[in-house]
């Protein structure tokens, strides 16, 4: 039997959508063999569509927000009568108020617009227990049977018995690695293996929304805290309970936040903004991030004791160019999934796959997926291997210049830095001025010697031997003073704190 015949009817699944632009992502993205699409375009014609008997659908997803009838009410009404059929919830405001009212309705998922193509299929395979079983060309994401089918590297090899080990565990997990190479897909397959696979699984993208709206999504407020809070509304780690969140981005994450949430993490309990009283919560937090979170922490852009909370076990996700050996594979698996039913297959030949394994993916697991897609619709191996020569040119030649433009700027800082050498760390300029008076008295005298210049180079060597070995003590005292901490010591001398730094590496000072 081939992939794409099954011996069982397909599934119908009817979508309470009004927006066009919606549909017709939706009806592309359930392509699948094994499912069928019906619309409707209100609350009204879904009840109208299950009044009828005809046609059942074995999932529904209901718009949040819909004319004549809304989402929320229709799930209502549906609940009234039918308490088992799957119902998943889609809304295009990422609002937790939504989000708690259809959960306490009896919805089995919601998801926020733009819902990405894996998590649209996750969702369904999950409220669709038989999909799971068909082979994984079928299937979108990388959770369970796909998770080993579609990454059979060498390096998830290795891994993957410290993962089911730490699946089993609730430590903190954090994930690091470069944009594309794959962290919410690691962290969800951690998810699905450990006790809390049946528990929620939220996301929150730290860099995505500002400081001030994080804290309300992440910790809920009270009625009354501040203007517009009309009603206590939750927040994701209350959503999340028994489950586990994803912290995307941590990196990027407002310093004030990171106290809030390493309180979390110790004592497990928060307090709603404008709440008297903690909230206990029983989460695991997943933190992905693309940035040097180490690096962060030295320049107090990150808090050391957080980083050391998060950091129980740590992840490091080399990037595709080092998983050289997954390249055709996942290029391979990336083709069937996207296939359609009615067009015929597509190979990877000879040249495809060089061009493939030449190409160093700086956007990783994501930019091979989308070339995929990509010829999947032109069908030209030619046209594919000419875009991907196009990128190495391109990224060839910005290294080039990002190259040529650091030497430019290390060069200006050189001659800046011949300049500024006389500057003490006040920012006054004694040196500077005796070296004016001292080339003012050789202009003036219009004949000085050589041994006079000589004279004159020798004191202007002891001066700034002098002002180095002044700054240095300064340094020193402060460092000493604050038991040599940088910080605390930049904040002493009135600098700033990498200014700090680069004083120290430039006097010698350990």
């Amino acid at each position: 039997m081939s992939a794409t015949n099954y011996s069982f009817a397909p599934f119908r699944i009817l979508i309470a959508e009004d927006e066009p632009e919606i549909r017709d992502y939706l009806q592309f993205a359930l392509r699948r063999p094994n499912l069928v699409v019906d619309f409707a375009e209100d609350g009204e014609e879904v009840i109208n569509a299950l009044a009828n008997g005809v046609d059942m659908p074995a999932l529904l997803i209901l718009d949040v927000m819909m004319p004549r009838k809304d989402g929320i009410t229709t799930l209502k009404e549906i609940r009234c009568h039918n308490a088992s059929l799957p119902i998943i919830m889609l809304s295009g405001i990422p609002s937790a108020t939504f989000m708690v009212e259809a959960m306490e309705h009896g919805a089995n998922n919601f998801l926020t617009k733009p819902v990405s193509y894996e998590e649209l299929h996750e969702a369904i395979d999950l409220l669709l227990p038989v999909t799971r079983a068909l082979p994984s060309s079928t299937r979108g994401g990388f959770t369970g049977k796909a998770w080993s089918s579609l990454t059979t590297g060498n390096w998830i090899r290795q891994m993957e018995p410290l993962l089911k080990r730490l699946a089993t565990c609730d430590v903190p997990i954090l994930l690091q690695g470069e944009t594309g190479v794959g962290k919410e897909v690691l962290a969800r397959h951690i998810h699905s293996q450990s006790l809390r696979a049946g528990k929620i699984f939220l996301k929150i993208n730290c860099a995505a929304l500002p400081p001030e709206l994080v804290e309300s999504e992440l910790f809920g407020y009270e009625r009354g805290a501040f203007t517009g809070a009309f009603k206590t509304t939750l927040g994701k780690f209350e959503l999340a309970n028994g489950g586990t969140i994803l912290l995307d981005e941590i990196g990027d994450m407002d310093l004030r936040l990171q106290s809030k949430l390493l309180q979390v993490l110790q004592d497990r309990e928060f307090h709603r903004i404008g709440a008297k009283e903690a909230t206990q919560v029983d989460v695991r937090v997943i933190a992905a991030t693309h940035r040097e979170l180490e690096a962060r922490v030295e320049q107090g852009e990150f808090r050391e004791d957080l980083y050391y909370r998060l950091n129980v076990f740590n992840i490091a996700i080399p990037p595709l160019r080092e998983r050289v050996d997954e390249i055709v594979l996942l290029a391979t698996s990336f083709l069937k999934k996207h296939a359609l039913a009615d067009t015929s297959a597509v190979a990877i030949g000879p040249a495809l796959r060089s061009a493939l394994l030449r190409h160093k993916w700086p956007g990783n697991i994501r930019e091979l997926e989308n070339v995929m897609r990509k010829y999947l619709v032109v069908r030209s191996p030619e046209i594919i291997i000419e875009e991907l020569h196009g990128r190495i040119a391109r990224t060839a030649s910005a290294h080039h210049q990002a190259s040529s433009k650091t030497t430019h700027q290390t060069q200006s800082r050189q001659v800046a830095d011949t300049r500024s050498d006389s500057l003490d760390l006040f920012g006054e300029q004694p040196a500077l001025r005796a070296t004016d008076r001292i080339s003012g008295a050789l202009h003036i005298s219009g004949g000085a010697s050589q041994e006079s210049s000589d004279a004159v180079n020798s004191d202007l060597a002891r001066l700034d031997q002098a002002r180095k070995a002044a700054e240095a003590e300064v340094i020193l005292k402060a460092l000493n003073a604050s038991q040599w901490n940088r910080k605390r010591s930049a904040a002493l001398l009135g600098i700033d704190y990498k200014a700090l730094l680069y004083k120290m590496k430039k006097l010698g000072i350990q």
